[in-house]
């Protein structure tokens, strides 16, 4: 840990979280952007969906499988979806870099309460999560 330290200071840090936090926005809305177009490509034309029943989402918008096969098989919507997921994973990866960063300040404090945030918000993600 403490080769990290010499090697990365405390502004160091601070710039790798922001640029990852930019790069991750950045990135999802690209995609989303994407997905966006693709889907008025492919259903631009069609006609007004009926909003008068509620139907709810299939398997394919709520899990991570539906998710990436729907996109490697070119479905615009699991495009969009996949953006969204890049989405909440960036403040999710700004969580784990800073947990990294109080650990090579062996700031045992700050770790702990690190850590417990990351786990409450991975335990509600993936404690009903369908996969």
């Amino acid at each position: 840990m403490n080769i990290f330290k010499k090697m990365l200071g405390d502004r160091d840090i601070e710039l790798l979280i922001g640029k990852q936090l930019r790069t991750g926005v950045i990135t999802a809305s690209c995609i989303a952007l994407l997905g966006g177009i693709f889907y008025l490509v492919q259903q631009g034309a069609a006609s007004v969906p009926d909003y008068s029943h509620f139907k709810g989402e299939d398997a394919e918008y709520t899990s991570f499988r539906g998710i990436f096969h729907g996109v490697a098989t070119g479905s615009a919507t699991e495009f969009i979806q996949l953006g969204v997921l890049v989405l909440l994973a960036t403040p999710l990866l700004r969580i784990f870099f800073s947990l990294i960063a109080f650990a090579v300040e062996k700031d045992r404090l700050y770790v702990f309460i690190t850590t417990l945030v990351l786990g409450i918000i991975l335990f509600s993600m993936f404690g009903g999560l369908k996969i």
